[in-house]
C-alpha cells in the first residue's frame, strides 16, 4: 500500500494482528533504506488501539526505547487516526537530530495513513 516508503514486512514470531507478534520491517526514511524490528505490545479493541514496541534497528542507535501507539476515533462516518511516540534518547546529545528524526517519522506515519485510506476507499465498492 505504500511502496516507496515500506518495501516488506516479514513476520517473525506469532501470528500477524496478535499481542506478542514480532515483525519485521524494511522501510525508507529520508531516502535511506531502514530496518526495524518490533513486538506488538498491546492491542485495546474497543479504544481501537495498538502499541507497537521497536525492539532492534536503525532507531535504537538514538533511542534507549520507542513505542509508536496508533488509535483510531470514530465520528460518524469518518475515522480520525492519531499516531503518538513514546521513547527515551540514548543521551541529551542526540537533541538536533532526535528533532529532524520526529518530524520525518511522523511524515512517513502520516503517508502510510492516507496510502491506506486510499487503499480503502478503492476498494470499498
Amino acid at each position: 500500500m505504500s511502496p516507496d516508503v515500506v518495501q516488506n514486512v516479514d513476520l517473525h514470531h506469532d501470528e500477524w494482528g496478535t499481542v506478542g507478534s514480532v515483525i519485521f520491517w524494511n522501510y525508507t526514511h529520508e531516502g535511506k533504506e531502514k530496518v526495524a524490528k518490533q513486538i506488538i505490545e498491546g492491542i485495546d479493541e474497543e479504544k481501537k488501539s495498538v502499541t507497537f514496541n521497536v525492539i532492534e534497528g536503525d532507531l535504537m542507535e538514538f533511542y534507549k526505547t520507542f513505542k509508536a501507539i496508533v488509535h483510531v476515533d470514530t465520528i460518524g462516518e469518518d475515522n480520525l487516526v492519531t499516531w503518538t511516540f513514546e521513547y527515551e534518547k540514548v543521551s541529551e546529545d542526540v537533541t538536533e537530530q532526535h528533532t529532524l528524526i520526529q518530524h520525518t517519522l511522523m511524515d512517513l506515519c502520516v503517508k502510510m495513513t492516507k496510502d491506506i485510506e486510499s487503499h480503502h476507499l478503492t476498494n470499498a465498492g
